[in-house]
């Protein structure tokens, strides 16, 4: 009853499915093997990243410009905090809860880190008492509340005055679109809605780095921020690409089985009801318009015409 599997015909399906499965399986295997490399490689970069963070402060200049692997570093700057431009960030979520940053900016020397230009006293005004001399945006720490509530706002202590060190982990700047970011505008004075210096350029009057930290110890009723991770640190789209391709793979390797089984099940039903006798009824023959009427129908479907 299987005899029509030495076909020809047959021997070529055979022969493609028998190629064709192992090479589904081998090309899935290979794209989960990709997608396991990229996963481990990822892990091992934040692994690296975690030590880098647990290790010692190095100074600001160091870390500048802000890249994919100084983010998130410890960070250290001296200098004297502005107190006439303190700012809140506010709508921003720590532990499930909403709040708002408390940021200060930090003016440093033309020697960052070094507090340079800074034993006179005069850089907490705001004053270009330094050529050099540029402010960090620092994040203090966070509260829960809104911004705008004056009870909460109440809340916040004052920077501490005279020459400080500050500590934290390094940021770049934010931008449109990230995380808790508001770029809509119409906040009221004292606010911020994006840590940047594009953002801070117009309401300080001195220059900002490109950059922020974020304090490691938050003074009073404050909480530390924790350190985000930088963009381009994540998995990236040629991952899932890989782990989408495994799953195509094992789908054709599935679906080469499923049609040679149905092929295979219904040649073998075709060559049972032949050898049982039962043959499929033929067609019936077309046949010409008119060839099924009588002499009498066609007698009675003649035109007067015809009969004059």
């Amino acid at each position: 009853m299987y005899r029509f599997l030495l076909t020809p015909r047959w021997w070529v399906i055979n022969v493609f499915t028998l190629l064709a499965i192992p090479v589904c399986l081998f090309m899935g295997s290979w794209q989960l093997s990709r997608f396991e490399t990229r996963v481990d490689t990822h892990n091992q970069q934040q692994d690296d990243a975690s030590r880098e963070r647990k290790a010692a402060a190095r100074p600001l200049s160091d870390l500048l410009p802000v890249t994919a692997k100084t983010s998130g570093e410890r960070a250290t700057a001296t200098g004297r905090y502005d107190t006439t431009h303190q700012l809140l960030v506010p709508d921003r979520r720590l532990d499930g809860r909403d709040g708002f940053y408390v940021l200060t900016l930090l003016r440093v020397g033309g020697d960052v880190g070094g507090g340079k230009g800074m034993a006179d006293g005069k850089a907490g005004a705001g004053a270009k008492d330094e050529p050099g001399a540029k402010a960090l945006p620092v994040v203090r720490g966070w509260l829960p509340g809104d911004a705008d509530d004056p009870a909460a706002a109440a809340k916040v202590p004052a920077p501490p005055s005279g020459e400080v060190t500050v500590t934290g982990a390094l940021q770049a700047s934010e931008h449109q679109g990230g995380d808790g970011v508001s770029a809509a505008g119409g906040l009221p004075r004292g606010q911020l809605g994006m840590i940047s210096a594009a953002s801070l350029v117009n309401l300080v009057p001195y220059q900002v780095y490109d950059a922020w930290v974020t304090s490691s110890q938050a003074p009073g009723a404050l909480k530390p921020v924790p350190p985000t991770a930088a963009e381009g640190t994540g998995l990236d789209i040629k991952a899932f690409q890989n782990l989408g391709y495994t799953g195509e793979w094992f789908v054709f390797a599935g679906f080469v089985i499923f049609m040679w089984f149905r092929l295979f099940r219904r040649e073998a039903e075709t060559a049972r009801d032949l050898a049982l006798g039962i043959t499929p009824p033929e067609p019936a023959a077309p046949t010409e318009p008119g060839a099924d009427r009588t002499p009498d129908d066609a007698e009675r479907t003649r035109s007067p015409s015809a009969t004059a």
